[in-house]
């Protein structure tokens, strides 16, 4: 599989994924950005306290101008990423924590519940003990089974910018927490992990790993395979909504009718359905002939939209 780089997937598509199969046709599973409407939603945003964050904390570096600016470059993001969430959430708060803080990174601190406008105006100061290691785990935990065990649809934005140090143990609980979800024991949940900074670059590997994590084709009871993980960029971020990427579905119709084509200007054809004529889904998944370049969305209404894959 080959994800498509954010700042080269053209909107409104969120994600784009591009699968080459054993005869050599090429399958493509995208999604477009929304921001879905969920009764009992619940949020949270967890940012890196290790050690490695100091400099983040105090110095300046790059970010998408979605974020704005700052000499503390955790601040900017931190708020904007809390203020979206509450804004989001169906009691208008979004928990905020401070995670890998303290001896081995495994220790929280907890800045409480958060409107909109009190993410706009708190001040992301460094944590009051950096973690010397960073421990994901702890704060999975933290959302899942402290504070939203029962909540029927959640979602948690983890920031961070290094190595993930308890990487497997992360896996084996997502693996547990996907059990549940598929034997309807826990309601929906998703994690996005965003890279801040250049060790973030260097790290994503790891952030990958859980991205891809195989979940052995678990469903929810809707239906839907259950994918726990996704990960961004800050630097790369165009659109807040991106951390809904992943969250979208083929049963959300966005217009009542799409044609796609391939690079040739061929119809597409889609998983499951013979076009897309009957409505477009939020989530696309679409087979083109080998050596396609690109594919295009044309709608009922405005200039078609083509992405390239190559």
């Amino acid at each position: 599989m080959s994800q498509i780089e954010s700042s080269k997937v053209v909107d409104p598509f969120g994600e784009v994924n591009v699968f080459v199969e054993s005869d050599g046709r090429i399958r493509v599973k995208a999604t477009i950005l929304m921001r879905p409407q969920v009764e009992g939603a619940q949020t949270g945003l967890a940012i890196d306290g290790s050690n490695s964050m100091n400099s983040l904390f105090g110095a300046s570096g790059a970010v998408s101008s979605i974020f704005g600016s700052a000499n503390n470059i955790v601040q900017p993001v931190a708020r904007t990423m809390a203020k979206y969430l509450a804004n989001f959430d169906s009691d208008g708060n979004t928990t905020v924590v401070y995670w890998a803080c303290g001896i081995g990174g495994g220790e929280l601190q907890e800045l409480g519940d958060m409107n909109a406008d009190t993410a706009l105006a708190y001040e992301f100061s460094a944590p009051t003990k950096f973690g010397t290691g960073t421990q994901l785990l702890p704060a999975v935990k933290y959302f899942t089974e402290t504070k939203f065990p029962t909540a029927p649809w959640t979602i948690f934005v983890f920031i961070t910018d290094g190595a993930i140090e308890d990487l497997e143990k992360v896996k084996q609980h997502s693996l547990q927490i996907a059990g549940e979800i598929a034997e309807g024991k826990r309601g929906f949940t998703k994690f996005v992990l965003i890279g801040l900074g250049e060790e973030a670059r260097r790290s994503e590997p790891q952030m990958e790993e859980l991205d891809d994590l195989d979940y052995g084709g678990l469903k929810d009871k809707t239906g839907d395979e259950i994918d726990l993980w996704d990960h961004k960029m800050a630097e790369d971020m165009k659109k807040l909504e991106e951390i809904f990427a992943e969250v979208v579905s083929e049963k959300m119709i966005l217009a009542p009718s799409a044609a796609i084509t391939d690079s040739k200007g061929e119809s597409v054809k889609p998983k499951g359905r013979e076009s897309y004529s009957d409505g477009l889904p939020a989530l696309l998944e679409f087979t083109m002939p080998s050596g396609s370049s690109s594919f295009t969305l044309k709608l009922p209404s405005g200039p078609p939209i083509t992405q390239p894959i190559a």
